[in-house]
């Protein structure tokens, strides 16, 4: 298994990037909050999960070796495969999946483009005792999500790590700073992923 690769971010793409190890051009799949810390020129560790298929093999990558036991244990669950554990870890982080988890929280699931309802169901079912405790849970609730400058910081810079201009990202973030405030006022804290795919969505269509 290849557990981990570091070396030179040669791209990054809106659901993957290239990273140079010894001198092998490596794609690795990640979450765009992932692809957010991630810098064209600059030396990067990811953590990795290797999926090997008939037809293929696809490496994914995290920024933690927490996300990515969490995105080996979501394939755990009966119907998840790595596209739905990719897309969980796109809408929620680790933590947050935990109290989704612990809570049984239908609703949170189901905010994952692919899962419903009944899915919802089956994932808390095989996943209850796997995930982490109640306890462990709640304490991931009070350390979750992203700040207020936070996502502003981590969606700017995503940006720019995909080519656009610090003018270009400082529009794109004001873009999208109402559908933050809004998840503020909800109660919940701002999604880093969700917002960097507003931001490019702005950036489309000027």
């Amino acid at each position: 298994m290849i557990a981990s690769v570091r070396g030179r971010v040669a791209a990054v793409a809106p659901d993957g990037a290239v990273v140079e190890v010894g001198g092998v051009g490596i794609l690795v799949h990640c979450t765009p909050g992932t692809l957010a810390t991630l810098r064209v020129g600059e030396e990067a560790r990811l953590a990795t999960s290797l999926v090997v298929r008939e037809e293929s093999l696809t490496l994914f990558g995290f920024g933690s070796d927490d996300e990515r036991g969490v995105f080996e244990m979501l394939q755990t669950a009966n119907g998840v495969g790595p596209k739905v554990a990719l897309a969980m870890l796109a809408v929620h982080t680790p933590n947050a999946l935990r109290t989704a988890v612990a809570s049984a929280d239908v609703k949170a699931l189901t905010r994952v483009p692919g899962v419903g309802p009944k899915g919802a169901q089956r994932i808390i079912v095989d996943l209850k005792d796997k995930l982490g405790t109640p306890e462990q849970a709640v304490n991931a609730a009070l350390n979750g999500g992203a700040s207020a400058p936070a996502w502003r910081d981590q969606v700017h810079s995503g940006l720019v790590g995909l080519g656009y201009s610090a003018r270009d990202a400082d529009e794109a973030v004001a873009a999208v700073t109402s559908q933050a405030d809004a998840e503020v006022a909800e109660g919940r804290s701002p999604q880093v992923a969700a917002l960097l795919k507003a931001a490019l969505r702005a950036l489309s269509v000027r």
